[in-house]
């Protein structure tokens, strides 16, 4: 499967799982044609730059599509099952994991890991902090409950 370096804060997970903020239509085309045969969008409809239609993008070309829309101001653990149970249907298909800007899903795979359901905590956290270190809410959400008091900074932005 390709890199591509023109979607935001595209990252690998691993041979299988690619993450990124929010992908054109082009751009789920070329995925489709890397091997990709599974969206899972963390980003909701109504967010500025979500597409005006995806799930019928992706129907139209032939990507199995999940959507488990989360609250940017209010990440829940309910969220985090169905991602949960979204990474464990992947049953070895390349999958695209994308919301946005990839701080949803990074911030995701790294409590996926640090809670020892799949993948390496400290690669995760090297994903999630070439993106940004969650404060507040998101703190709270990945456990690192002494940087609930920070706001969320973004690479490139605030360090």
């Amino acid at each position: 499967m390709t890199d591509y370096s023109d979607i935001i804060n595209f990252r690998r997970i691993n041979d299988l799982i690619t993450t990124s903020g929010q992908p054109t239509e082009p751009q789920l085309e070329r995925l489709k044609r890397s091997g990709v045969t599974q969206i899972v969008n963390l980003g909701p409809h109504s967010n500025k730059g979500a597409l005006e239609d995806e799930a019928g993008t992706l129907d139209a070309l032939g990507i199995a599509y999940t959507y488990i829309p989360v609250d940017f101001d209010a990440p829940t653990d309910a969220n985090f099952t169905d991602f949960c149970d979204a990474l464990e249907g992947i049953n070895g298909e390349r999958t695209h994991v994308h919301c946005i800007y990839n701080a949803r899903v990074s911030a995701f795979f790294y409590r996926y890991a640090k809670e020892g359901k799949g993948g390496d905590a400290g690669f995760a956290l090297d994903q999630m902090d070439g993106i940004w270190r969650p404060g507040g809410v998101w703190a709270k959400f990945i456990g690192k409950d002494d940087e609930a008091s920070k706001p969320n900074r973004y690479k490139g932005y605030e360090y």
